[in-house]
């Protein structure tokens, strides 16, 4: 018997470049995800964040879950580069992860060329439009 629609997180299992960005939203892996996104060693998974302009380290538990496998984290701001608060590179900086702050088209590019590198990178990506 149907059980209706079953509503999952969003999540790739696997490390793939950004293929596209915009209209709030993101295209990779021959797929296309609407909102923000959070690209971990795991895999790509929807993300959003409960204040996109006030960022907490309540923001990224599943970043520090897989905090050894990470060297530096890029943090797409949106259109423009917002600085990280002192207490989320505080926590980020105790896991070992250096952040990295820029737009969200600059974090994109620079996260391809470091996954293409296959460097220790995440990336935390807020949706422009």
């Amino acid at each position: 018997m149907a059980k209706g629609i079953v509503i999952r997180e969003a999540h790739f299992p696997g490390r793939a470049p950004i293929e596209a960005y915009g209209n709030g939203g993101f295209r990779f892996a021959d797929m296309s995800h609407r909102g923000s996104l959070l690209c971990l060693p795991s895999g790509i998974y929807g993300w959003e964040p409960a204040d996109p302009l006030a960022l907490t380290a309540a923001d990224f538990v599943k970043l520090f879950n897989e905090a050894a496998k990470v060297e530096i984290l890029l943090v797409g701001s949106g259109k423009d580069l917002r600085p990280l608060p002192a207490a989320l590179l505080a926590a980020l900086k105790e896991a070992g992860i250096s952040a990295d702050p820029m737009s969200t088209g600059a974090a994109v590019r620079t996260y391809n060329v470091l996954l293409a590198e296959d460097r220790a990178v995440a990336a935390a990506l807020i949706a422009v439009d």
